[in-house]
């Protein structure tokens, strides 16, 4: 996953983002996985002089991107400006981050739906009917409503189920950002991603496409600090 690098730099007016040019983005390349680099060789990667390279490698130093060493050269420094990280999580879809969903019928019996949350070694299973959302399980309701009974193959899945309209959706083109508002204000752990279908009824038929966890969205973060 590429991150795309942002600036911010003061002026007089106040503060402004600005996107790295091309070249300012190859510096970058080139100093991640040369480092430490000296100027010299850096603009003889690119086949320009150090008089040419003087701006560029003055704003990555001066924003926080490279750090620079005498007699060393040119490094990076492992930190990110606070508005490169808002700009990606805004920029991230949940389509572009989702993963497969654990989905039962809605006539699975309790004890089937929990042999499916380890088997899936998943925290939250979603339960459908005619192949639409109708329910979300997780490991905390299967625990809360398991504890003391023996009969749970004769408890539909649905006796237990969180149903609409108290079910927290994502959609395709909802951010990451969102995404994580959501878990924390509704103090979930896992967000279906579905979509939309018309019913004869007025209201939307929702299938399931895909699933976010929290599980989920610390790999996609991690993978951003890492690139």
């Amino acid at each position: 996953m590429n991150v795309i690098y942002y600036i911010m730099y003061k002026q007089n007016r106040g503060v402004r983002d600005i996107k790295l040019s091309d070249r300012q983005m190859q510096i970058v390349e080139i100093v991640k996985s040369e480092q430490p680099i000296t100027s010299e060789q850096v603009a003889e990667r690119l086949n320009l002089t150090r008089a040419a390279l003087r701006s560029d490698l003055s704003i990555l130093t001066m924003t926080g991107i490279l750090e620079a060493r005498p007699k060393v050269g040119y490094s990076m420094t492992g930190r990110m400006p606070t508005n490169m990280i808002a700009d990606f999580i805004n920029n991230i879809l949940a389509k572009d981050i989702k993963t497969r969903p654990v989905v039962v019928d809605v006539d699975t019996s309790v004890y089937d739906g929990i042999v499916t949350l380890f088997l899936e070694d998943v925290g939250t299973i979603f339960v459908q009917s005619e192949g639409y959302l109708a329910g979300v399980v997780s490991r905390k309701d299967f625990l809360k409503h398991a504890m003391g009974k023996t009969d749970l193959d004769r408890i539909p899945i649905s006796m237990v189920m969180t149903r609409m309209p108290n079910i927290v959706i994502l959609e395709d083109d909802e951010t990451l950002a969102g995404a994580i508002a959501k878990m924390v204000e509704h103090e979930v752990d896992c967000i279906p991603v579905v979509s939309r279908e018309d019913s004869e009824g007025g209201k939307d038929k929702l299938r399931v496409t895909g699933r976010i966890s929290k599980t989920g969205i610390i790999k996609v973060i991690n993978e951003m600090l890492t690139d």
